[in-house]
C-alpha cells in the first residue's frame, strides 16, 4: 500500500513538480509520468543494491578500514543517488524525460529524496507496532 501511494505521489511529481524546474522536460500526460515513476523506482532499488553490495565488498575487502572512507562518503553523498537514478531514468526514456545537466538532476532528486523520506516514515512505524 505504502509503494502505490509513493508511486502516485512521485508520478504526481513527475507531472507537475519536475517540469516547473528548468532542465528538466516530462514529454506525456499521467500515464507517462506513472511509468516514469515507476522505472524511477525500479533503478533506485538497483542502484541502492548495488551501493549497498559495493560498500560491502569494500569494507570486507579492507578488513574495515575503508569504513573510515565510505561512512563519510555515505552521509555527505546520500542526497546524490535520486539526482543519479533522476539522469539514468532520463537515459533509459529520453523520449519522455530529459534532465539536461547535474544541477537540474540535484534539484529534482532532492524533491524526489523528500518524497521518499515522507512516504517511507509511516511504514516503519506501522512494522514495528
Amino acid at each position: 500500500m505504502a509503494f502505490l501511494a509513493r508511486l502516485i505521489i512521485l508520478a504526481l511529481a513527475f507531472n507537475f513538480v519536475l517540469p516547473s524546474i528548468p532542465g528538466i522536460e516530462v514529454h506525456g500526460g499521467f500515464g507517462v509520468s506513472l511509468g516514469l515513476a515507476l522505472l524511477f523506482s525500479i533503478l533506485g532499488m538497483i542502484v541502492s543494491w548495488v551501493a549497498a553490495a559495493l560498500t560491502a565488498v569494500l569494507a570486507v575487502g579492507t578488513l574495515g578500514m575503508g569504513l573510515l572512507l565510505l561512512i563519510p562518503l555515505w552521509v555527505l553523498g546520500f542526497w546524490l543517488i535520486p539526482a543519479y537514478v533522476l539522469m539514468l531514468t532520463s537515459d533509459v526514456m529520453p523520449a519522455y524525460l530529459s534532465v539536461s545537466g547535474w544541477t537540474p538532476a540535484v534539484m529534482g532528486g532532492l524533491i524526489t529524496l523528500f518524497i521518499g523520506i515522507l512516504t517511507d516514515a509511516g511504514t516503519d512505524e506501522l512494522v514495528t507496532a
